[in-house]
Protein backbone atom coordinates (compact mmCIF):
# COMPACT_ATOMS: atom_id res chain seq x y z
CA UNK A 1 0.00 0.00 0.00
CA UNK A 2 1.52 3.32 -1.03
CA UNK A 3 1.16 6.59 0.79
CA UNK A 4 -1.02 7.90 -1.99
CA UNK A 5 -3.54 5.10 -1.54
CA UNK A 6 -3.41 4.96 2.26
CA UNK A 7 -6.50 6.14 4.08
CA UNK A 8 -5.23 8.97 6.24
CA UNK A 9 -7.08 10.06 9.32
CA UNK A 10 -6.45 12.55 12.08
CA UNK A 11 -5.02 10.53 14.96
CA UNK A 12 -6.60 10.95 18.38
CA UNK A 13 -6.55 9.51 21.89
CA UNK A 14 -6.50 5.90 20.70
CA UNK A 15 -3.40 6.56 18.62
CA UNK A 16 -1.75 8.42 21.49
CA UNK A 17 -2.34 5.48 23.84
CA UNK A 18 -1.03 3.03 21.24
CA UNK A 19 2.12 5.14 20.81
CA UNK A 20 2.75 5.15 24.56
CA UNK A 21 2.24 1.38 24.80
CA UNK A 22 4.61 0.77 21.89
CA UNK A 23 7.32 2.95 23.43
CA UNK A 24 6.84 0.95 26.65
CA UNK A 25 7.14 -2.25 24.62
CA UNK A 26 10.35 -1.08 22.94
CA UNK A 27 12.02 -0.03 26.19
CA UNK A 28 10.98 -3.19 28.01
CA UNK A 29 12.12 -5.53 25.25
CA UNK A 30 15.52 -3.91 24.83
CA UNK A 31 16.27 -3.63 28.56
CA UNK A 32 15.12 -7.17 29.32
CA UNK A 33 18.12 -8.45 27.37
CA UNK A 34 20.66 -6.85 29.73
CA UNK A 35 20.18 -9.26 32.69
CA UNK A 36 20.36 -12.19 30.26
CA UNK A 37 23.89 -11.34 29.09
CA UNK A 38 25.75 -13.39 31.74
CA UNK A 39 23.57 -16.42 31.02
CA UNK A 40 24.13 -16.17 27.27
CA UNK A 41 27.88 -15.74 27.80
CA UNK A 42 28.00 -18.87 29.94
CA UNK A 43 25.81 -20.83 27.53
CA UNK A 44 28.17 -20.27 24.55
CA UNK A 45 31.31 -20.37 26.74
CA UNK A 46 32.54 -16.97 25.47
CA UNK A 47 35.36 -14.93 26.98
CA UNK A 48 35.07 -11.16 27.39
CA UNK A 49 36.62 -10.39 24.00
CA UNK A 50 34.28 -12.79 22.21
CA UNK A 51 31.29 -11.40 24.09
CA UNK A 52 32.23 -7.89 22.98
CA UNK A 53 32.17 -9.00 19.34
CA UNK A 54 28.88 -10.80 19.85
CA UNK A 55 27.28 -7.71 21.37
CA UNK A 56 28.49 -5.72 18.37
CA UNK A 57 26.25 -7.88 16.18
CA UNK A 58 23.23 -6.59 18.10
CA UNK A 59 24.19 -3.00 17.34
CA UNK A 60 24.96 -3.76 13.72
CA UNK A 61 21.58 -5.40 13.28
CA UNK A 62 19.92 -2.24 14.55
CA UNK A 63 22.02 0.12 12.45
CA UNK A 64 21.29 -1.85 9.27
CA UNK A 65 17.56 -2.07 9.94
CA UNK A 66 16.94 1.53 10.97
CA UNK A 67 17.34 3.28 7.59
CA UNK A 68 15.26 0.56 5.92
CA UNK A 69 12.47 1.11 8.44
CA UNK A 70 11.79 4.60 7.14
CA UNK A 71 11.29 3.20 3.65
CA UNK A 72 9.12 0.29 4.84
CA UNK A 73 6.95 2.56 6.99
CA UNK A 74 6.46 4.88 4.01
CA UNK A 75 5.39 1.99 1.81
CA UNK A 76 3.35 -0.15 4.18
CA UNK A 77 2.57 1.94 7.25
CA UNK A 78 3.76 1.95 10.85
CA UNK A 79 1.37 -0.79 11.99
CA UNK A 80 2.62 -3.69 9.91
CA UNK A 81 6.27 -2.73 10.49
CA UNK A 82 5.80 -2.61 14.27
CA UNK A 83 3.84 -5.88 14.29
CA UNK A 84 6.48 -7.82 12.35
CA UNK A 85 9.38 -6.37 14.34
CA UNK A 86 7.69 -6.99 17.71
CA UNK A 87 7.06 -10.61 16.76
CA UNK A 88 10.76 -10.84 15.88
CA UNK A 89 11.68 -9.54 19.35
CA UNK A 90 9.28 -11.95 21.04
CA UNK A 91 10.56 -14.94 19.07
CA UNK A 92 14.21 -14.22 19.84
CA UNK A 93 13.79 -13.98 23.62
CA UNK A 94 13.30 -17.75 24.17
CA UNK A 95 16.18 -18.45 21.78
CA UNK A 96 18.87 -16.80 23.91
CA UNK A 97 18.97 -19.47 26.65
CA UNK A 98 19.16 -22.38 24.18
CA UNK A 99 21.82 -21.30 21.68
CA UNK A 100 25.09 -23.08 22.37
CA UNK A 101 27.60 -21.62 19.88
CA UNK A 102 28.86 -18.07 19.41
CA UNK A 103 27.69 -18.05 15.78
CA UNK A 104 24.15 -18.98 16.78
CA UNK A 105 24.12 -16.27 19.43
CA UNK A 106 25.48 -13.72 16.95
CA UNK A 107 22.67 -14.50 14.50
CA UNK A 108 20.04 -14.32 17.24
CA UNK A 109 21.42 -11.00 18.48
CA UNK A 110 21.52 -9.55 14.97
CA UNK A 111 17.85 -10.45 14.42
CA UNK A 112 16.93 -9.14 17.85
CA UNK A 113 18.86 -5.92 17.25
CA UNK A 114 17.21 -5.42 13.87
CA UNK A 115 13.79 -5.95 15.46
CA UNK A 116 14.48 -3.51 18.31
CA UNK A 117 15.85 -0.90 15.91
CA UNK A 118 12.86 -1.28 13.60
CA UNK A 119 10.34 -0.82 16.41
CA UNK A 120 12.30 2.17 17.69
CA UNK A 121 12.25 3.99 14.34
CA UNK A 122 8.67 3.06 13.43
CA UNK A 123 7.21 4.19 16.75
CA UNK A 124 9.10 7.49 16.52
CA UNK A 125 7.64 8.01 13.04
CA UNK A 126 4.18 7.37 14.48
CA UNK A 127 4.93 9.65 17.45
CA UNK A 128 5.83 12.57 15.17
CA UNK A 129 2.55 12.30 13.25
CA UNK A 130 0.41 11.76 16.34
CA UNK A 131 1.98 14.80 18.02
CA UNK A 132 1.38 16.90 14.90
CA UNK A 133 -2.29 15.90 14.82
CA UNK A 134 -2.77 16.69 18.51
CA UNK A 135 -1.32 20.19 18.37
CA UNK A 136 0.20 19.49 21.79
CA UNK A 137 3.64 18.62 23.15
CA UNK A 138 3.60 14.82 23.54
CA UNK A 139 7.05 13.60 22.50
CA UNK A 140 8.71 13.74 25.92
CA UNK A 141 5.92 11.70 27.47
CA UNK A 142 6.23 9.12 24.70
CA UNK A 143 9.95 8.77 25.32
CA UNK A 144 9.27 8.67 29.05
CA UNK A 145 7.34 5.44 28.48
CA UNK A 146 10.43 4.01 26.77
CA UNK A 147 12.52 4.90 29.83
CA UNK A 148 9.88 3.42 32.13
CA UNK A 149 9.88 0.25 30.03
CA UNK A 150 13.65 0.06 30.43
CA UNK A 151 13.38 0.22 34.21
CA UNK A 152 10.58 -2.38 34.27
CA UNK A 153 12.37 -4.68 31.82
CA UNK A 154 15.78 -4.72 33.45
CA UNK A 155 14.43 -4.54 36.99
CA UNK A 156 11.68 -7.10 36.49
CA UNK A 157 13.93 -9.69 34.87
CA UNK A 158 16.64 -9.18 37.46
CA UNK A 159 14.16 -9.57 40.34
CA UNK A 160 12.62 -12.69 38.80
CA UNK A 161 15.97 -14.35 38.21
CA UNK A 162 17.16 -13.33 41.68
CA UNK A 163 14.04 -14.91 43.18
CA UNK A 164 14.88 -18.22 41.54
CA UNK A 165 12.34 -18.19 38.71
CA UNK A 166 13.61 -20.56 35.98
CA UNK A 167 15.30 -18.76 33.08
CA UNK A 168 13.10 -20.46 30.50
CA UNK A 169 9.94 -19.26 32.23
CA UNK A 170 11.31 -15.71 32.48
CA UNK A 171 12.08 -15.38 28.76
CA UNK A 172 8.71 -16.80 27.73
CA UNK A 173 7.02 -14.38 30.12
CA UNK A 174 8.86 -11.48 28.46
CA UNK A 175 7.69 -12.66 25.04
CA UNK A 176 4.10 -12.90 26.31
CA UNK A 177 4.22 -9.36 27.70
CA UNK A 178 5.57 -8.00 24.40
CA UNK A 179 2.76 -9.68 22.44
CA UNK A 180 0.16 -8.47 24.96
CA UNK A 181 1.35 -4.87 24.61
CA UNK A 182 1.27 -5.25 20.81
CA UNK A 183 -2.32 -6.51 20.93
CA UNK A 184 -3.38 -3.65 23.19
CA UNK A 185 -1.84 -1.06 20.86
CA UNK A 186 -2.73 -2.66 17.51
CA UNK A 187 -5.89 -0.69 16.68
CA UNK A 188 -4.15 2.61 17.38
CA UNK A 189 -1.11 1.95 15.20
CA UNK A 190 -1.10 4.01 12.02
CA UNK A 191 -1.60 2.27 8.69
CA UNK A 192 0.58 4.86 6.97
CA UNK A 193 4.08 6.19 7.52
CA UNK A 194 3.86 9.64 5.93
CA UNK A 195 1.21 12.24 5.35
CA UNK A 196 2.98 13.68 2.36
CA UNK A 197 0.99 13.30 -0.83
CA UNK A 198 2.38 11.41 -3.76
CA UNK A 199 4.98 8.68 -3.88
CA UNK A 200 7.70 8.84 -1.24
CA UNK A 201 11.14 8.09 -2.74
CA UNK A 202 12.91 4.90 -1.74
CA UNK A 203 15.89 6.85 -0.46
CA UNK A 204 16.81 10.47 0.19
CA UNK A 205 20.31 11.50 1.24
CA UNK A 206 20.03 13.26 4.60
CA UNK A 207 20.80 16.93 4.28
CA UNK A 208 20.52 20.29 5.97
CA UNK A 209 18.74 20.39 9.29
CA UNK A 210 18.25 16.60 9.30
CA UNK A 211 22.01 16.02 9.37
CA UNK A 212 22.43 18.62 12.12
CA UNK A 213 19.70 17.02 14.22
CA UNK A 214 21.27 13.60 13.68
CA UNK A 215 24.70 14.80 14.80
CA UNK A 216 23.23 16.47 17.87
CA UNK A 217 21.34 13.27 18.74
CA UNK A 218 24.62 11.36 18.25
CA UNK A 219 26.27 13.54 20.89
CA UNK A 220 23.36 13.24 23.33
CA UNK A 221 23.20 9.45 22.94
CA UNK A 222 26.97 9.33 23.35
CA UNK A 223 26.50 11.07 26.69
CA UNK A 224 23.80 8.58 27.72
CA UNK A 225 25.86 5.57 26.64
CA UNK A 226 28.88 6.80 28.58
CA UNK A 227 26.84 6.92 31.80
CA UNK A 228 25.55 3.39 31.15
CA UNK A 229 28.95 1.85 30.48
CA UNK A 230 31.36 3.98 32.52
CA UNK A 231 29.56 5.42 35.55
CA UNK A 232 30.14 2.35 37.74
CA UNK A 233 33.86 2.22 36.89
CA UNK A 234 34.14 5.97 37.48
CA UNK A 235 32.56 5.70 40.94
CA UNK A 236 34.81 2.80 41.91
CA UNK A 237 38.08 4.36 40.73
CA UNK A 238 37.40 8.02 41.55
CA UNK A 239 35.11 7.97 44.57
CA UNK A 240 35.84 4.71 46.37
CA UNK A 241 32.52 2.97 45.81
CA UNK A 242 32.30 -0.80 46.19
CA UNK A 243 31.65 -2.66 42.95
CA UNK A 244 28.40 -4.09 44.31
CA UNK A 245 26.95 -0.61 44.88
CA UNK A 246 28.50 1.29 41.95
CA UNK A 247 25.43 0.72 39.78
CA UNK A 248 23.69 3.43 41.80
CA UNK A 249 25.34 6.00 39.53
CA UNK A 250 23.42 4.81 36.48
CA UNK A 251 20.29 4.36 38.60
CA UNK A 252 20.36 8.01 39.68
CA UNK A 253 20.77 9.04 36.04
CA UNK A 254 17.99 6.74 34.76
CA UNK A 255 15.46 7.69 37.43
CA UNK A 256 15.90 11.41 36.82
CA UNK A 257 15.72 10.92 33.06
CA UNK A 258 12.48 8.97 33.40
CA UNK A 259 10.93 11.56 35.72
CA UNK A 260 12.10 14.37 33.44
CA UNK A 261 10.52 12.76 30.38
CA UNK A 262 7.24 11.92 32.10
CA UNK A 263 6.97 15.60 33.12
CA UNK A 264 8.56 16.80 29.89
CA UNK A 265 5.44 17.58 27.88
CA UNK A 266 4.36 20.15 30.48
CA UNK A 267 7.89 21.54 30.64
CA UNK A 268 8.15 21.88 26.85
CA UNK A 269 4.68 23.44 26.65
CA UNK A 270 5.62 25.99 29.31
CA UNK A 271 9.20 26.82 28.28
CA UNK A 272 9.28 25.92 24.59
CA UNK A 273 11.66 23.53 22.88
CA UNK A 274 14.41 26.12 22.42
CA UNK A 275 14.74 26.85 26.14
CA UNK A 276 14.43 23.18 27.05
CA UNK A 277 17.40 22.30 24.82
CA UNK A 278 19.48 25.25 26.03
CA UNK A 279 18.81 24.71 29.73
CA UNK A 280 18.98 20.93 29.44
CA UNK A 281 22.32 20.91 27.67
CA UNK A 282 23.89 23.32 30.16
CA UNK A 283 22.43 21.33 33.07
CA UNK A 284 23.91 18.09 31.69
CA UNK A 285 27.30 19.78 31.19
CA UNK A 286 27.17 20.96 34.80
CA UNK A 287 26.36 17.43 35.93
CA UNK A 288 29.42 15.93 34.22
CA UNK A 289 31.63 18.67 35.69
CA UNK A 290 30.25 18.14 39.20
CA UNK A 291 30.85 14.39 39.01
CA UNK A 292 34.46 14.93 37.92
CA UNK A 293 35.48 17.82 40.15
CA UNK A 294 33.73 16.99 43.41
CA UNK A 295 35.56 15.18 46.17
CA UNK A 296 32.29 14.08 47.79
CA UNK A 297 30.97 10.66 46.65
CA UNK A 298 27.34 11.68 47.15
CA UNK A 299 27.80 14.79 45.00
CA UNK A 300 29.02 12.55 42.18
CA UNK A 301 25.59 10.89 42.25
CA UNK A 302 24.00 14.34 42.18
CA UNK A 303 26.10 15.06 39.09
CA UNK A 304 24.81 11.97 37.28
CA UNK A 305 21.26 12.86 38.31
CA UNK A 306 21.73 16.33 36.79
CA UNK A 307 22.91 14.73 33.56
CA UNK A 308 19.75 12.58 33.47
CA UNK A 309 17.49 15.55 34.14
CA UNK A 310 19.28 17.71 31.58
CA UNK A 311 19.30 15.18 28.76
CA UNK A 312 15.78 13.87 29.37
CA UNK A 313 13.88 16.12 26.97
CA UNK A 314 16.50 17.15 24.43
CA UNK A 315 16.10 14.22 22.04
CA UNK A 316 12.27 14.41 22.09
CA UNK A 317 12.52 18.08 21.08
CA UNK A 318 14.85 17.11 18.23
CA UNK A 319 12.41 14.45 16.99
CA UNK A 320 9.65 17.04 16.99
CA UNK A 321 11.91 19.30 14.91
CA UNK A 322 12.60 16.41 12.52
CA UNK A 323 8.85 16.08 12.04
CA UNK A 324 8.44 19.79 11.31
CA UNK A 325 11.16 20.09 8.69
CA UNK A 326 10.09 19.99 5.03
CA UNK A 327 13.22 19.03 3.11
CA UNK A 328 12.65 15.27 3.60
CA UNK A 329 9.60 13.02 4.07
CA UNK A 330 8.88 12.55 7.78
CA UNK A 331 9.55 8.81 7.87
CA UNK A 332 12.94 9.10 6.16
CA UNK A 333 13.98 12.09 8.28
CA UNK A 334 13.09 10.33 11.55
CA UNK A 335 14.89 7.18 10.39
CA UNK A 336 18.03 9.18 9.56
CA UNK A 337 18.03 11.05 12.88
CA UNK A 338 17.42 7.83 14.84
CA UNK A 339 20.19 5.97 13.03
CA UNK A 340 22.74 8.71 13.60
CA UNK A 341 21.68 9.01 17.21
CA UNK A 342 21.89 5.29 17.87
CA UNK A 343 25.40 5.26 16.43
CA UNK A 344 26.32 7.49 19.38
CA UNK A 345 25.28 4.75 21.82
CA UNK A 346 27.43 2.23 19.94
CA UNK A 347 30.51 4.34 19.28
CA UNK A 348 30.41 6.75 22.21
CA UNK A 349 31.37 4.42 25.07
CA UNK A 350 34.23 2.97 23.02
CA UNK A 351 35.48 6.50 22.27
CA UNK A 352 35.39 7.38 25.96
CA UNK A 353 37.31 4.16 26.63
CA UNK A 354 40.09 5.18 24.24
CA UNK A 355 40.26 8.62 25.85
CA UNK A 356 40.37 7.07 29.32
CA UNK A 357 43.21 4.79 28.22
CA UNK A 358 45.20 7.64 26.66
CA UNK A 359 44.53 10.26 29.36
CA UNK A 360 41.92 9.55 32.02
CA UNK A 361 38.21 8.91 32.48
CA UNK A 362 37.93 12.40 33.94
CA UNK A 363 39.07 13.86 30.62
CA UNK A 364 36.48 11.75 28.79
CA UNK A 365 33.62 12.99 30.97
CA UNK A 366 34.77 16.61 30.72
CA UNK A 367 34.85 16.23 26.94
CA UNK A 368 31.21 15.15 27.16
CA UNK A 369 30.50 18.32 29.15
CA UNK A 370 31.92 20.35 26.26
CA UNK A 371 29.79 18.38 23.80
CA UNK A 372 26.67 19.13 25.87
CA UNK A 373 27.44 22.86 25.79
CA UNK A 374 27.69 22.54 22.00
CA UNK A 375 24.34 20.72 21.94
CA UNK A 376 22.79 23.44 24.10
CA UNK A 377 23.95 26.29 21.87
CA UNK A 378 23.50 24.75 18.42
CA UNK A 379 20.46 22.67 19.37
CA UNK A 380 18.55 25.67 20.68
CA UNK A 381 19.05 27.39 17.32
CA UNK A 382 18.06 24.30 15.32
CA UNK A 383 14.97 23.57 17.42
CA UNK A 384 13.81 27.14 16.81
CA UNK A 385 14.45 26.89 13.07
CA UNK A 386 12.98 23.39 12.72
Amino acid sequence: MSVASAKLRVSGRREQLATRLTFLLAGLGMAAWAPLVPYAKQQVRADNATLGLLLLSLGLGSIIAMPATGILASRYGCRIVIVVATIGMALMMPVFPIVDTPIQLAVALAIFGASVGTVDVAVNIQAVMVEKDSGESLMSGFHGMFSLGGILGAGGVSLALGAGVPLGLVVWAISAVLILLLMLSYNGLLTYGNKETGQVPMFVVPKGIVIVLGVLCFLVFMGEGAILDWSAIFLVTNHGYEQASAGIGYASFAVMMTIGRLLGDRIVARLGGTRVVLIGGLLAATGYAVAVWTSQPLLALVGFALVGAGLSNIVPVFFTAAGRQTIMPTSLAVAAVTTLGYAGILLGPATIGFIAQAWSLNVGLLLLAIFMIFVALVGSLVSRAG
